[in-house]
């Protein structure tokens, strides 16, 4: 499978990355254009936390675009947000609501087929790599690392924070967890902003701010497994991508995506957060 990677390491924390892939596996002639269907990719995801593999962490990245199949949906198809607007297991249309293929979507018979090849190989690999680190630690965490564009007027109003912290309002990892990645994320002095929990703190500067549980609460990976009471803790984080490159405000064919930033303003928050993450997982924070 060689659209799957997985670097094994040995710390108890796997950072998975189920968006970052480009391979529209040779339906490119299915797709409105080929452009449009990695518009909505987590652009340059794995290379920005790349530095994770250095401190022992186990990396789980698909080359596969989530245009083909996502990753992170429910294998059944259910939403993970019900209510409201959201792409689907093969999406149909992109995050601004534009059709995706030059005729209807597939079918059930290829969505099962797209379930085989991609979906379930990727989720046997993940699950392989949380088992084997737990079975010779007390805990283990799962990172899942998102990004997307700070403004997309389908999904949510106005600018996304810069990081958003999800955890399925507290069910999949322990609370403990949660602070740490968002003591981190946060200047000294600073408060996190609103929470789904109705917390309200101070604002962080403009360009730099989180919430936790807002509009990404966590997809289907992060409530999949995460097990905090049989000692596997998932959390995501879904940056806005202006934190690492730049936004056009009207991406199109001609300046997106735009390049990695060769030194991106958050890397040293990220590098804090995992750290952070780190220390939960081995018990010392």
């Amino acid at each position: 499978m060689d659209w799957l990677h997985v670097h094994r390491g040995d710390v108890p924390l796997v950072v998975a990355f189920p968006h970052g892939g480009t391979d529209l596996a040779g339906l490119d002639d299915h797709f409105v254009s080929p452009w449009l269907a990695r518009v909505d990719t987590d652009w340059w995801i794995a290379e920005l936390y790349a530095f994770v593999r250095d401190l022992g962490a186990t990396t789980v990245a698909t080359d596969i675009s989530r245009s083909v199949i996502d990753m992170n949906r429910d294998p059944s198809g259910a939403s993970l947000y019900p209510g409201q607007a959201t792409t689907e297991l093969c999406p149909t249309t992109s995050f601004d609501g534009e059709p995706l293929y030059r005729g209807g979507g597939p079918d059930a018979a290829e969505v099962g087929r797209r379930l085989d090849h991609w979906h379930r190989p990727y989720h046997a690999a993940l699950a392989g790599e949380l088992e084997r680190l737990r079975a010779t630690h007390g805990r283990v965490v799962l990172y899942d690392a998102h990004s997307i564009r700070s403004h997309v007027p389908r999904l949510f109003d106005g600018e996304l924070p810069q990081f958003n912290i999800g955890t399925n309002n507290g069910a999949t990892c322990a609370a403990e967890l949660t602070d740490a990645v968002a003591a981190a994320c946060l200047r000294p002095g600073e408060s996190r902003g609103p929470s789904s929990g109705g917390e309200t703190g101070p604002r962080l500067p403009p360009g730099n701010d989180l919430v936790v549980n807002g509009r990404f609460k966590g997809g289907w990976t992060t409530r999949h497994y995460g097990r905090p009471k049989q000692g596997v803790h998932a959390i995501q984080m879904e940056l806005a991508q202006r934190g690492y490159m730049a936004e056009p405000a009207a991406p199109d064919e001609s300046n997106w995506p735009s390049p990695l930033d060769p030194d991106p303003a958050i890397l040293p928050v990220l590098r804090r957060a995992i750290a952070a993450t780190l220390d939960f997982a081995k018990g010392q924070s």
